[in-house]
């Protein structure tokens, strides 16, 4: 992560603060970082007193921080909220933090001693991590719609572009400057094809998204049902299918199985990581079959692991229209 310039209003009372205690071996930059949409994600800072995270809930805008007494393996876990949505945010903090995520399953010897060694070995190292869970919908299907079938780079630009017209600024005086709440689904139906164009997103990306926020409320709610459920709906929209919806639920639930089936890297990248050869789609899902379940929380030990596959190849090449 890249750690920016503290704020310099960090002082100032919050409208509402907690503390939370994990219980166990935790690490808030390897919980959160999933979370985060590339090093200049405006809605989302990581800084030397802590992480910021800008957000709407029910009850409004809220900016967030959080904070764990230093660098690695932490006890406590301090959260301060700004804004109309102060309250909410806090209340949600548990939850976001990965409180009901739950390794037991997956650590449990019998299942444990069946996973490759590479797993094993990134398990016994990353004990503090938990996956999170934002429970909110549209916050995680707007940026995961922006990078279907691109590179990351052309999405994250996109989104920025789009969060700098059309977010607003985080709630508070101790929020860092440029931190920005990520439109709401009515602002999101607001921007105008022109300014689509002039993000990079296509057509049939940014279809995709005003179709789904039609139904904006019905997606929120899909926050709280289970994570199958919620991937299942989010599928019957058209322009939404496996890879979209597994990102989504990866964020909003904390799955603990969704794998990003469709992914430009994922199946060759967990083909090397298993059996040193490069795989497709189909082969990934033969290859994870006998740890479904957990397949998710597979993939995040390979990533935890350091294993780099070969870099040898075609890369998938950065498309720009926006000037066309």
């Amino acid at each position: 992560m890249t750690i920016a310039e503290a704020p310099p209003l960090v002082a100032a009372a919050a409208d509402a603060s907690v503390r939370w205690h994990p219980g166990a071996a935790f690490r808030l930059d390897q919980t959160l970082f999933p979370l985060m949409r590339g090093n200049g994600d405006p809605s989302f800072a990581a800084h030397p007193n802590g992480f910021w995270l800008a957000f709407t809930t029910p009850a409004g805008p809220a900016t967030l921080r959080l904070s764990g007494g230093g660098a690695g393996n932490v006890s406590f876990v301090d959260a301060q909220a700004w804004g109309p949505g102060a309250g909410d945010a806090v209340a949600g903090v548990p939850r976001l933090l990965g409180a009901a995520d739950d390794w037991s399953a997956f650590d449990e010897p019998a299942f444990h001693h069946t996973l490759p060694r590479l797993v094993r070995e990134a398990r016994r190292r990353n004990l503090a991590v938990r996956l999170p869970s934002t429970g909110r919908v549209v916050d995680s299907l707007v940026p995961t719609i922006l990078e279907q079938k691109v590179t990351t780079l052309e999405a994250r630009r996109g989104y920025r572009y789009l969060m700098y017209r059309y977010g607003t600024d985080a709630p508070g005086p101790a929020a860092p400057r440029g931190l920005l709440v990520p439109p709401t689904a009515r602002q999101w139906l607001s921007v105008p094809s022109w300014e689509w164009h002039k993000a990079g997103v296509g057509p049939q990306r940014s279809a995709t998204v005003m179709r789904a926020l039609q139904s904006a409320v019905a997606l929120e709610r899909l926050g709280a049902v289970s994570a199958a459920e919620a991937g299942a709906k989010l599928q019957s929209i058209p322009g939404i299918g496996v890879w979209t919806a597994a990102e989504v639920v990866q964020r909003t639930h904390g799955c603990p199985d969704s794998i990003s089936v469709g992914d430009y890297h994922l199946a060759s990248y967990v083909g090397y990581a298993l059996t040193g050869r490069k795989t497709d789609d189909p082969g990934m899902i033969e290859l994870l079959e006998p740890w479904r379940g957990q397949r998710q929380r597979l993939v995040r030990m390979l990533y935890l692991s350091g294993f780099r596959k070969p870099t040898f190849g075609p890369r998938m090449t950065v498309q720009d229209h926006r000037a066309h």
